[in-house]
């Protein structure tokens, strides 16, 4: 294990992504991703994911040098097709209309569809915070996740996002999580550790609750809250695929496989003008205050540290060097 700067892991993620049939922009916004999730210190949605991206680039299972199709289908509604690309690059490209018209109109929505995972969906609503925006977002991904009760597997973990502006540039708060117990790149993670998992995080492919990845991953994830979660779940897999285009959870292969079809998945965000409210901004500073009464409790997000040096395992870090010098 050694310490590695987040510059070096940008730009060696780029590289490899380059080596691999990347475009430069698709490349450098990429790797800026993966760049935020280690300085983050989340590690599931950072180098993890690196070596599958260059698979899936020489595959064909996402495809590198695409150019993202942005709409304006309604004066407050944008549309970006990312052409079975990845979904940083689209997000990027569609953006900027998606902010003027929510200064415009004072709500507007951001459909991405047909993209590649997104990985860390907080890292695309955050963008849209510190334009001083709210921001929701929700995205659906592989089938992981039985109804309560069930055993089948009908949807994926689903994330869903939400980061509020400060007002002055910054998070007042940040919120970004599967609407299973779990994520599932845990799961993969402790099976790769050869790690147990703590009980109510899955079942069996029986519907038994389970502590062994394998068998988890064989069998489905728990919904956060049971109903709750599950309908939190269904919610963001109607915004990702109903209006995005893209497909159901149900039919996207394992997203880290190295081939396969297209991931073809969607995300869906919703755009808000909290200066619409003259009164926004005192009742988020009164509700963190009523937040941080007790000590060391605070509002979720409110700290978003940045580390310019992480950890990462020199087996990983062998790996992405073969990966960039692949070209």
């Amino acid at each position: 294990m050694s310490l590695r700067s987040l510059d070096e892991i940008e730009a060696l993620t780029q590289k490899a992504l380059l080596a691999h049939g990347a475009s430069p922009f698709a490349a450098a916004e990429v790797a800026r991703a993966v760049r935020q999730a280690e300085g983050r210190g989340n590690k599931i949605c950072g180098l993890y994911y690196v070596e599958s991206y260059c698979l899936q680039l020489l595959s064909g299972r996402v495809l590198g040098d695409v150019a993202p199709q942005v709409t304006t289908p309604r004066p407050a509604v944008v549309h970006v097709d990312a052409a079975h690309g990845f979904a940083q690059p689209a997000f990027t490209l569609a953006l900027v209309p998606a902010l003027d018209a929510v200064r415009r109109c004072g709500v507007a929505t951001l459909a991405v569809g047909h993209a590649h995972t997104c990985t860390s969906l907080g890292y695309f609503t955050e963008q849209i915070a510190r334009e001083g925006f709210i921001g929701l977002g929700f995205t659906n991904a592989s089938p992981i996740v039985a109804p309560p009760g069930g055993k089948t597997r009908g949807i994926g973990t689903n994330p869903i996002a939400f980061s509020v502006p400060d007002g002055a540039g910054g998070i007042a708060m940040q919120f970004d999580q599967s609407t299973t117990t779990v994520a599932l790149g845990k799961i993969t993670m402790a099976q790769a550790a050869g790690e147990r998992i703590p009980l109510g995080w899955a079942l069996d492919e029986n519907g038994a609750p389970t502590t062994d990845p394998e068998a988890a991953l064989k069998g489905s994830l728990v919904s956060i809250g049971g109903y709750k979660g599950w309908g939190f779940g269904l919610m963001a897999e109607i915004l990702a695929a109903g209006m995005t285009g893209s497909v159901l959870s149900r039919n996207v292969k394992p997203l880290k496989a190295a081939e396969g079809p297209h991931h073809d998945l969607g995300q869906f965000y919703i755009l808000i003008d909290p200066e619409t409210s003259p009164e926004f901004a005192a009742r988020v500073q009164a509700l963190a205050d009523a937040v941080a009464v007790d000590e060391g409790a605070r509002m979720p997000g409110e700290a978003l540290d940045m580390q310019s040096h992480v950890p990462v395992g020199d087996t990983v870090w062998a790996r992405l060097r073969e990966l960039a010098d692949a070209g």
